[in-house]
């Protein structure tokens, strides 16, 4: 058995580009996962100049989590994606990435996706935070 999870977008808020602005979890426990970095398992960065390699290494990461505690990307009800730019074309890159990854699931519920100045790591471009209604 799995928590309840509802994801609800009202209608007179304005449509959305695949996430809900509202996700209700009924019951369960909860797990906080750390920002998942474009780190492989050496701790080396992968793809300085490349968002796009960023992100599928970020993939890679969210899932082995996810897998960690018996969970998939359907089970997410809060995300958070950072991405070192304040151009909106390479935001909207990203967010289109993740969207079609194995990941993609994740985005359906709440979501926030950033333009930051800075992250923690040299050449990191990109960050992902996720909250997960963990199945019973």
């Amino acid at each position: 058995m799995t928590a309840r999870i509802t994801r609800i977008s009202p209608e007179q808020l304005h449509k959305t580009p695949g996430y809900h602005h509202v996700t209700v979890v009924e019951s369960g426990r909860t797990a906080y996962l750390a920002g998942q970095c474009p780190l492989d398992r050496n701790g080396s960065l992968v793809g300085p100049d490349s968002v796009e390699r960023q992100v599928d290494q970020v993939v890679v990461n969210a899932l082995a989590v996810l897998g960690a505690v018996q969970a998939q990307p359907q089970h997410v009800v809060r995300s958070v994606i950072y991405v070192r730019s304040d151009d909106a074309d390479v935001l909207t890159i990203v967010w289109r990435r993740f969207n079609s990854s194995a990941l993609g699931p994740a985005f359906a519920s709440a979501s926030t996706l950033l333009g930051v100045a800075q992250l923690g790591f040299t050449g990191q471009l990109v960050e992902v935070d996720l909250i997960v209604a963990l199945p019973h």
